[in-house]
């Protein structure tokens, strides 16, 4: 017989979910007692067949770790009003989808903001000073037999151009003026409370740059934005940060120049062809790589969590939603 606690559950709101929440953390912190999930990854169904099941009762979508939202999917739920994700790029969602069916987005603010930022001038320093290059040197034993390790570039003094002036940009642009660095940036407009230079090219910013930082999103106009002349622009010297997403860079003209000695180094997060990675850049010591985690702490993931519940609870209970998804 099923208890009364089922009954009510059956009653509550119920929001799809279309990936496992994160191993790392588990399910208890994205848990509430306003709403139901309905885990399609649970099923024995295809997806298209759950979906069919339960397309009446489902008024919301958790979109987690990028879990895709597409036409498709949205097509088959008349009575979705609103997608929340736990990520901060909503590049996996159909907007223009969304917005002829009146869907609002929710997505993760600014939650993960400082984190990518530490992530972006951690791999920027690491470049310029060979860390994790000199740290394969000393653990291999080289130091005795090779002597000392090739110096590295002084941070302090740098040009660094950032592209996408948003949350995560304005607190890379600050932790980098900590450091004596001369900041510029490229953005979709000027931004009138800034003060740093700003350029509308970007070749112009990477000629008067000594690094260049993308911060920005993934949309159809910044889809291989960083060209072969932006690269160029940058030069031999110059150093490129990714901490946006992948195919925001040319990654093969840019591997290429990282391969032929005409670009001076790369930090990167992200890449193009996710989870693969070019093999050249394995052999590159002025290339450090981390594994598209750098929005990644307990901390954040915890607090991501709190705020996607947030924003769903705010969503059934006809609130403001926390953060909700602005196409500046």
């Amino acid at each position: 017989m099923a208890s009364q606690e089922d009954h009510q559950s059956r009653d509550f709101p119920k929001v799809l979910l279309l990936k496992p929440m994160s191993t790392l953390i588990g399910e208890q912190p994205f848990t509430s007692t306003k709403f139901q999930y309905l885990k399609a990854y649970e099923s024995p169904l295809a997806l298209h067949q759950f979906l069919a099941t339960h397309a009446q009762e489902i008024q919301a979508i958790l979109s987690y770790d990028s879990a895709p939202v597409n036409a498709e999917i949205l097509r088959q739920l008349p009575n979705v009003r609103v997608v929340v994700t736990t990520t901060a790029g909503v590049n996996h969602i159909d907007l223009p989808e969304c917005c002829r069916r009146g869907i609002i987005v929710a997505n993760s603010g600014d939650i993960y903001s400082s984190d990518v930022a530490d992530v972006a001038v951690g791999l920027l320093i690491s470049v310029l000073r060979k860390i994790t290059a000199a740290d394969r040197y000393m653990k291999q034993g080289l130091r005795a037999a090779r002597g000392d390790y090739p110096l590295g570039s002084k941070l302090g003094g740098k040009r660094v151009g950032i592209v996408g002036l948003g949350h995560i940009g304005s607190l890379v642009a600050k932790r980098l003026e900590a450091f004596g660095c001369q900041i510029s940036y490229n953005s979709r407009k000027k931004k009138p409370c800034v003060s740093y230079p700003f350029y509308a090219e970007l070749r112009e910013l990477a000629a008067n740059s000594d690094a260049l930082i993308v911060c920005c999103g993934l949309t159809e106009k910044t889809y291989h934005m960083i060209d072969k002349e932006v690269l160029a622009a940058l030069g031999k010297d110059g150093v490129i940060v990714n901490i946006g997403r992948g195919p925001i860079i040319d990654e093969k003209e840019m591997v290429r120049r990282l391969v032929q000695g005409e670009l001076g180094g790369a930090g990167l997060d992200v890449f193009e062809n996710e989870p693969d990675v070019p093999k050249e850049l394995f052999a590159l010591d002025n290339v450090v790589m981390t594994p598209h985690n750098a929005v990644l702490t307990p901390e954040s993931l915890k607090d991501v969590a709190k705020h996607a519940v947030g924003n769903l609870e705010a969503f059934f209970a006809n609130r403001p939603l926390l953060s909700p998804y602005m196409d500046e």
